[in-house]
């Protein structure tokens, strides 16, 4: 069995002295999808047939908001419940499929995504205004998603276990437990469910719907796949991962793609008897809402679920600060804060504060924002007018209620998409602004003095994602890891305070209101929530 390594694409063009090589192979990229891949209308695929529809939607790059990247359907119930249809049919043969076949055909996958990298990642930046080291970080996620649960089904050999009672000198004429009995061949075998209604995020297009749509597909279950279709659109990307099913061996049926409003599609998936499990990234109200309706009207679907976070920071008076405003920055501003990881909350010590803000400020300040196609850019715009039009309430909230340090302007870029500055804003923690998750470039700072309630306010949300730690000081390294109630924890990390989780090093994981099963992608319990158990008992 292969062992599991990251791919890392960046890196190792680094460390190789190859950095120029990198830029010209994303531009390059940039370059032919620009000139052959944009503008074209892309069908629904439903059982491995192409659909086109009376209504279309049109969706445009954030950078100009002028690139028009594709022309997409905008499915109806019927094609929804066409979609559904097909997947269920398709479900018999696909878990019949032996698993080493299964594996075979998703690591041709993640092949086939590794030799298009740069292609896809081009669309990527396109489509939701990512960086390329961005972009390319994300399908390298991809890729280590699919490698990583390859090799865990293998490792695993298929969840499949066997045992065996021995059978009793004596015979017993009831039954009842512990009764003696003959020999029993047991197998306790993990059995797809279904399919799987798969509802993917515009901020992680590719990595997070990757990762999702593989842990249902490797298991045995089939796949309706809905990527964002509404203001914040992923279409583009959603049918390139289409396009690298297909072509690795994925049998018509078992991964359909359908385009349109959650409203559509979404209700269709929650209301139909055919469709066993929901795979949801995105909102909690959205997430829980599914949940509470699915339940409520007696419907046992599963759901696999990441319902966003409220990240704290701590910065100790014992902390190295050049470290944590590094690492905070970066946490905070990358994509402009549109990650569910992203640091949000700072709690800094009262003796550090002034010294602190102006070393997260020095690199603040450094942060160029334009077209993240260009290689010296790090802001990008946000996705669209409705995060601008938050991030303008949020600001002048923000200037009556508590300090800004920093930000809170429209940045002028010369193109049409929305671009702002990173907001840095002192305020109390009982604010809303501290409590809500806002998905945007906005920072909030809370002095405190106490070690301990820092902690607490820290916990106080509803909310269990990511969080980090700074501080030099081990007693307070072991209190902190003892008593944060987060998924994703980081102490001292100078790259990333919350974000930046590698597939297979840290599982990603929601507690409080950010998931529910307690189980994270990149990790070996993922895929054991896309099966159950049965127990077989046989006597010869």
């Amino acid at each position: 069995m292969k062992k599991f390594e990251n791919e890392f694409t960046y890196r190792k063009f680094l460390e190789n002295g190859n950095e120029n090589e990198f830029d010209e192979l994303f531009d390059n990229a940039v370059g032919m999808v620009k000139g052959s891949l944009l503008g074209k209308e892309i069908p629904l695929v439903i059982g491995g047939k192409e659909v086109l529809t009376s209504e279309k939607l049109e969706e445009y790059s954030p950078i100009d908001r002028k690139t028009l990247i594709g022309r997409f359907q905008k499915a109806s119930v019927d094609n929804v419940r066409e979609a559904i249809n097909a997947a269920y049919e398709a479900f018999d043969s696909w878990k019949k499929t032996n698993y080493m076949e299964r594996v075979r055909v998703l690591l041709t996958a993640a092949g086939l995504f590794s030799e298009r990298k740069f292609e896809i990642s081009a669309i990527l930046s396109i489509e939701n205004g990512k960086t390329r080291y961005e972009s390319i970080g994300e399908v390298d996620e991809a890729i280590d998603f699919l490698r990583y649960y390859a090799i865990e089904m293998e490792r695993n050999k298929g969840f499949i276990r066997r045992a065996s009672l021995d059978e009793a000198k004596k015979k017993a004429y009831a039954g009842f437990q512990g009764a003696p009995s003959e020999r029993e061949k047991i197998t306790i075998a993990m059995k797809p469910y279904g399919v799987f209604g798969v509802l993917s995020p515009f901020n992680f297009p590719i990595s997070i719907s990757v990762g999702m749509s593989t842990g249902a597909l490797i298991t045995g279950n089939t796949v309706v796949f809905k990527p964002s279709s509404t203001d914040s659109m992923s279409m583009m990307t959603g049918y390139k991962i289409y396009e690298v099913f297909r072509d690795a061996g994925i049998p018509p049926g078992v991964f359909n793609y359908i385009t349109g409003p959650g409203s559509v599609i979404g209700n269709e998936l929650l209301s139909s008897d055919k469709v066993s499990g929901i795979v949801f990234t995105g909102s909690r109200e959205v997430g829980m809402g599914m949940i509470n309706r699915s339940y409520s009207e007696g419907k046992a679907k599963v759901f696999v679920v990441e319902m966003g976070g409220k990240n704290p920071v701590l910065v100790s008076k014992y902390a190295d600060l050049d470290e944590a405003a590094s690492g905070i920055a970066g946490a905070a501003f990358g994509f402009d804060g549109q990650k569910c990881s992203a640091a949000s909350r700072v709690y800094v010590h009262s003796s550090v504060k002034e010294a602190f803000e102006a070393k997260l400020l020095d690199r603040v300040r450094n942060f160029k924002a334009g077209d993240p196609l260009r290689k010296d850019v790090y802001l990008g715009p946000l996705i669209n007018q409705r995060a601008f039009e938050s991030y303008k309430s949020c600001v002048q909230r923000a200037k009556k209620e508590g300090r800004v340090i920093f930000g809170g302007n429209e940045i002028n870029t010369g193109l049409g998409g929305f671009y702002v500055e990173p907001m840095v804003v002192e305020i109390s923690h009982d604010n809303d602004l501290v409590h809500k998750e806002l998905f945007l470039p906005f920072l909030t700072i809370i002095e405190y003095k106490d070690f301990d309630e820092a902690l607490r306010m820290m916990n106080d949300t509803e909310y269990g994602l990511t969080s980090g730690c700074y501080t030099k000081k081990k007693s307070e390294i072991k209190k902190y890891l003892d008593s944060i109630d987060a998924g994703v924890v980081y102490v001292n990390r100078r790259i990333s305070a919350t974000t930046g989780a590698m597939v297979g090093a840290h599982t990603f994981v929601g507690w409080k209101g950010s998931g529910l099963t307690g189980k994270g992608t990149g990790s070996r319990f993922y895929l054991q929530q896309f099966m159950r158990e049965q127990s077989q008992a046989v006597v010869d």
